[in-house]
């Protein structure tokens, strides 16, 4: 795992250079992978940098009993919440479910509005306890960062403690965006792309990812 290089405000973006991670982001920017191939991919991927994402979950001590004698174990103190960003978001859900699947779901509803590229709420579903808890955020594409910052925010007012941004590409602009709104915030992404195109789409990324992902291209 490789920490984006630059202004001591970007050590909080890790990009994930695992061999396997990378080998599968090559399959997802190929315009030949089908919608089918590019579904199973995003969510193989999201389960991946989950992986890494929760490496410094918290874990307590507990007494239990294996079929031979009595120990004492690990067990997650703070399964953090799973917050996929509709509609693309729901692609990279069943793979971070795999990890955590006890985890609690909240789904948010933001779209970018594609001639002012600001971001438009239209959904939420809340628990009652999420004050306090820690959130990984799925996004499989962080571009200019109004989406990611709305959504870090929204989290932020509903008393999330911390939140981990996992996007599979990353604009640096998108990048800039959310560490200047939310230095607090860690994003994980498998790659920086250096440019956005005038419609504020990823380049040379891998194209709209809800679309392939539901196959509405």
């Amino acid at each position: 795992m490789g920490v984006y290089p630059g202004k001591e405000k970007h050590m909080k973006t890790h990009v994930l250079d695992h061999p396997l991670i990378q080998h599968k982001l090559t399959i997802l920017r190929d315009r030949n992978t089908g919608s089918k191939g590019f579904r199973e991919v995003v969510s193989e991927v999201a389960m991946l940098m989950c992986y890494e994402a929760t490496h410094d979950l918290h874990l307590t001590d507990t007494s239990i009993e294996t079929p031979v004698a009595q120990t004492v174990s690990k067990r997650i103190s703070n399964i953090p919440l799973i917050v996929p960003i509709l509609r693309a978001g729901l692609g990279m859900a069943e793979g971070a479910l795999k990890l955590v699947p006890t985890a609690t779901i909240i789904h948010l509803g933001l779209y970018r509005d594609s001639e002012t590229l600001q971001p438009v709420s239209y959904y939420c579903n809340l628990s009652p306890d999420i004050a306090g808890k820690d959130a990984i955020v799925l996004d499989p594409m962080l571009a200019t960062g109004g989406t990611a910052v709305a959504a870090i925010q929204y989290l932020k007012g509903c008393g999330v403690r911390s939140i981990k941004l996992v996007c599979i590409l990353a604009a640096q602009a998108g990048i800039e965006k959310v560490q200047s709104s939310h230095p607090d915030a860690n994003i994980f992404t498998c790659c920086i792309d250096p440019d956005l195109n005038t419609h504020a789409y990823i380049v040379p990324g891998l194209g709209d990812a809800g679309d392939r992902i539901f196959g509405t291209d």
